[in-house]
């Protein structure tokens, strides 16, 4: 079976303006994602997602003119393969650096798709996984900048509907975070898990402004404080912060998280399936982690196929951590775009999909009704 063709496929769609959605990198106007479908010459096709870098088409770009042309013909099921050829021919010499891993990751992810497909599997049978209970939490694009009422309200029904963990944006300004965290810690009590995400916000000062309110809040984890270039700003927190450091939705491939693990300044590791380099590689950077007694938890991006491909990884390594559910209140990439439905049950943990592949049926009206919307996704 051969790669006959590559796809792509830019979408976007605009957000309303009430509720507006605001964290540390500014309001969102938009969502983005790049789709890569794979297609076989005996007809089987494979999905998946490439993260949109806030540059949608110039991710869409590199695979149709670059990558796309690379695969044709290569062997279809050979998803470590087509990894090794896309990293060897373009991202080991003279690559676009994190773009390229990005559209590795929705090519490959896309492989993986069309593999179990064409076995009859779910991938985390394919993987070498089961069909296991994971603990998600309550994340995407939620739980943002708003008032300390508000915020709580928007907790409680999460909690009320299932959540036992949540992830609470901060990085606004350190008073105000303190007000909210505590007004969420307060409002719930101990029995929900709250997690933060500073979204590269904070300074080392920062960090030690709210270290001994997260410690006394029981905050799982300070995720993104810095720009994950900034190895010397970890370093430092990593010393001065009471709660663990999360981070590696903005690290690519297993070389920049073997030298994040060994430099020890982040306790959560947290690559992205459509961002670290797809399925193939993110399996390698969780099995680093497990040789450290490190969790992966994998960040979620935008549509249900990374959502399942999460779920999927999950199932099927022996350090699984949490899955970031995207609660947000308009996503139509999870609620339209495609099936199946994320949402926890009573207990707080959610299942990986059982159909073959990542289980995923993507309605293809909805893509070509969702063309790219050049501009900014963040304002």
């Amino acid at each position: 079976m051969k790669i006959e063709r590559v796809e792509v496929f830019p979408v976007s769609h605009r957000m309303p303006d009430k509720p507006e959605i605001r964290i540390g990198v500014g309001r969102m106007v938009k969502r983005d994602a790049v789709l890569v479908k794979v297609t076989s010459n005996e007809g089987i096709s494979g999905w998946g997602e490439a993260h949109h870098g806030r540059s949608p088409g110039a991710i869409a770009k590199l695979i149709e003119t670059t990558l796309a042309p690379m695969l044709i013909g290569h062997d279809a099921l050979d998803a470590v393969g087509v990894w090794s050829r896309l990293h060897r021919g373009h991202l080991a010499s003279h690559g676009f650096g994190a773009g390229t891993a990005i559209a590795m990751s929705g090519i490959d992810m896309a492989v993986w798709d069309l593999r179990g497909k064409a076995a009859g599997w779910p991938l985390y049978k394919l993987l070498g996984g089961g069909r296991r209970p994971i603990k998600a939490y309550g994340g995407g694009l939620s739980l943002g900048y708003q008032e300390p009422a508000s915020l709580l309200e928007e907790a409680r029904k999460l909690s009320d509907g299932g959540y036992k963990a949540l992830k609470l944006r901060i990085g606004d300004r350190v008073d105000r975070d303190i007000a909210r965290i505590e007004a969420v810690r307060e409002g719930l009590g101990k029995h929900v898990a709250l997690l933060s995400d500073a979204n590269t916000a904070y300074t080392i000062d920062d960090v030690r402004t709210i270290s001994p309110v997260l410690k006394s809040a029981n905050i799982g984890w300070l995720e993104e404080p810095f720009s994950p270039y900034d190895h010397h700003a970890y370093a430092r927190a990593a010393q001065i912060c009471e709660v663990p450091i999360a981070a590696g939705e903005n690290h690519y491939t297993r070389f920049e998280f073997d030298r994040l693990l060994d430099e020890r300044a982040v306790q959560v590791i947290q690559p992205d399936i459509s961002k670290s380099g797809g399925i193939t590689e993110v399996m390698r950077i969780a099995a680093m982690a497990s040789a450290r007694n490190m969790s992966v938890n994998p960040h979620s991006s935008m549509t249900a196929l990374n959502m399942a491909a999460s779920l999927h990884l999950l199932s099927a390594v022996d350090n699984p951590g949490y899955f970031e559910a995207d609660v947000s209140v308009y996503n139509l990439f999870r609620t339209e775009f495609a099936g199946p439905d994320f949402t926890v049950d009573d207990q707080g943990f959610v299942y990986a999909p059982e159909g073959a592949g990542l289980g995923v049926e993507v309605d293809e009206e909805f893509v070509r009704a969702h063309a790219l919307i050049e501009g900014p996704c963040y304002v």
